[in-house]
């Protein structure tokens, strides 16, 4: 009998061991990943959107596209791109890239919001993105509070030059996928007058739905037991978990106006993940589902019809 209990609980123990290490290695594989070198980004940039080479280049000629820094309460270095627009009239957008992205691919809409729109634009590197600091990739949910903290800085990083005119800062939030749902996270949160709009493009509802679905497409395993485990190793060594990080209940608590935008051909993060989403907003919202778009291709795959929604969108409410 003292031999059996024996064996039970080396058994125990190794499948005990086995399950911890297979949830570290999935939290280090979803937010630790190899981070791409901001110059091969740019590289990928121009291939899949030749036209912002042209643009990027005049603003660098002219010494129009700046950087600029913050440090987060916790001591972290965030680092952002900005453009100031003459034209702008106060109109600001804050454009926030996705996972294992950074700024530079954002550029792409900044050339639309800066060129076609005139806005001012501000795109920030999320943590562990870019030349950030960080750990790791935060899934948006702390990066709400790094995003809250460069929009504060608005109103100095863009001052009026003229405040006689009656122009005021006016400021829409726009990200894609991850940035999509920072965006989302960040809706939830109080915010400054400023603050207009919402675009989100492709967000996920909650990390623990998305990584439950990466988890059975990707490894084909159920979510349970690894997924809590990992969820709660990332709690003890980051200080969040998979659960608290929700999209969706944050956008509960937004009243400001959001226009949802998906691609009905995602399947990384599937198109029916906005719908509980747009549900979930009580106030002012509209949603395009982009024809046959893929995962963020919507722009790629239908440029002038985004940036149409977008202006009606922005007309209306900024």
């Amino acid at each position: 009998m003292r031999r059996s209990h024996i064996i039970i609980g080396g058994v125990v123990l190794l499948l005990s061991v086995a399950l911890l290490s297979a949830a570290a290695y999935l939290l280090h594989y979803a937010l630790q990943p190899e981070r791409e070198a901001v110059g091969d980004t740019w590289a990928r940039l121009y291939r899949e959107y030749p036209d912002t080479r042209p643009w990027h280049d005049s603003l660098v000629h002219c010494h129009a596209l700046r950087d600029t820094t913050i440090t987060a309460k916790d001591g972290t270095h965030l680092h952002a791109f900005y453009v100031r627009n003459p034209r702008s009239q106060g109109r600001t957008a804050v454009l926030v890239h996705g996972y294992t992205d950074n700024a530079v691919r954002m550029m792409h809409l900044g050339r639309m919001y800066e060129r076609d729109l005139g806005y001012n634009i501000l795109l920030p590197d999320l943590r562990y993105a870019g030349t950030s600091g960080g750990t790791h990739i935060q899934m948006g949910w702390l990066d709400r509070l790094d995003v809250q903290q460069w929009v504060a800085l608005l109103p100095r990083l863009f001052p009026l030059a003229d405040t006689s005119s009656g122009d005021s800062l006016r400021v829409v939030v726009h990200g894609i996928s991850m940035g999509a749902a920072t965006t989302m996270m960040l809706s939830g949160e109080p915010q400054p007058p400023y603050v207009r709009a919402f675009v989100e493009d492709c967000g996920f509802t909650s990390v623990e739905a998305q990584f439950e679905k990466e988890l059975s497409e990707q490894f084909h395993l159920p979510a349970f037991p690894l997924l809590p485990l990992a969820s709660w190793m990332c709690d003890v060594r980051f200080g969040w978990n998979f659960t608290e990080a929700s999209a969706l209940e944050a956008v509960k608590r937004c009243r400001r106006p959001m226009l949802f935008i998906h691609g009905t051909a995602d399947d990384y993060v599937p198109t029916e993940m906005v719908h509980p989403l747009y549900a979930a907003h009580p106030g002012p919202k509209k949603l395009w589902l982009a024809p046959e778009a893929a995962h963020a291709e919507a722009y790629h795959d239908h440029p002038q019809a985004y940036r149409d929604t977008l202006s009606c969108f922005l007309n209306t409410y900024l």
